[in-house]
């Protein structure tokens, strides 16, 4: 099949980038925005097959959907979607949880939407800008054989990994959140070197057992989504999860929205009723006093 019209549902930084980068490479894109407005880059222009629209019935013929909108909003927002989803495969671009009730996307997708079959998940070292711009990004893409190739179609990206492990790409975007903001914090809380790597090094196994134990492939860590994300978020101050973690060790307002606080809840909650013991980070947390 061929994927020549695409409809991304969120207009953010994240969205605008994608549809930037699926619009170059020729698919008209339909980019849903709750307000017509939408994210702008330096030095980037907006293709010209590339449209912003505010009714989710321009999505409704569109070949392919991606999912971006933030985690929060994700059940509000795709219940605004419902009529017009005409059995098209959904990529899930939105890492995190829902900070209420602690699902993933995709469970929410499969509550909001029961007739989906064909969604995946993408995930990886990607900030916006970067491949708003053109730089070469690598994603890892989990999902059935349908978004695989839908994937394959639309996306622009230097590399993908391709995977079927869906719980485990998005469990490995949540908890990259939870490793990056604990990286900040002991970059100034912690003085010794040795430690700060323990420490770091510790809670990312507790993350790995609690994926392993809802089901998630080892290999999916080890992969773009697993240690590429955890590379750029964990050690950049670009990342706001890596700059969050930092301001709470100085007793510093937080700025925007840090995921990793809410991610946190994710894998903690997550791990008490699979009954696998995540100590340090539980430690970790109560220091950071969120």
């Amino acid at each position: 099949m061929l994927y020549k019209t695409v409809g991304i549902i969120g207009a953010g930084a994240w969205g605008t980038a994608l549809a930037i980068n699926i619009a170059r490479g020729g698919a008209n894109v339909n980019l849903w925005s709750f307000d017509g407005e939408y994210a702008r880059f330096d030095g980037v222009d907006m293709p010209g097959n590339l449209t912003v629209v505010r009714n989710p019935d321009d999505l409704a013929n569109m070949d392919v959907w991606l999912l971006v909108t933030p985690a929060s909003f994700c059940r509000e927002t795709l219940q605004k979607f419902v009529n017009a989803y005409k059995s098209q495969p959904i990529i899930i671009c939105t890492k995190g949880a829902d900070n209420k009730t602690n699902e993933f996307m995709s469970e929410i997708l499969t509550d909001v939407i029961p007739n989906c079959t064909d969604f995946g998940v993408l995930s990886g070292p990607q900030f916006a800008a970067e491949v708003a711009s053109g730089a070469p990004t690598g994603s890892t893409l989990a999902g059935t054989p349908k978004v695989i190739e839908a994937g394959r179609a639309i996306l622009n990206l230097a590399y993908l990994d391709e995977t079927d492990d869906i719980i485990g790409t998005q469990i490995a975007g949540v908890g990259k959140n939870v490793a990056a903001l604990i990286s900040g914090f002991i970059s100034v809380n912690i003085k010794s070197e040795n430690e700060r790597a323990m420490i770091f090094t510790l809670c990312c196994r507790e993350i790995i057992k609690v994926g392993l134990a809802l089901g998630a492939k080892i290999d999916t860590f080890t992969g773009l989504c697993g240690l590429g994300d955890l590379f750029l978020s964990a050690t950049s101050r670009t990342s706001r999860n890596y700059a969050g973690g930092v301001a709470i060790a100085n007793g510093e307002p937080l700025i925007g929205t840090i995921e990793g606080i809410f991610a946190y809840d994710t894998i903690i909650t997550r791990a008490r009723k699979l009954g696998v013991a995540t100590p340090i980070l539980t430690g970790m947390r109560n220091k950071m006093r969120i």
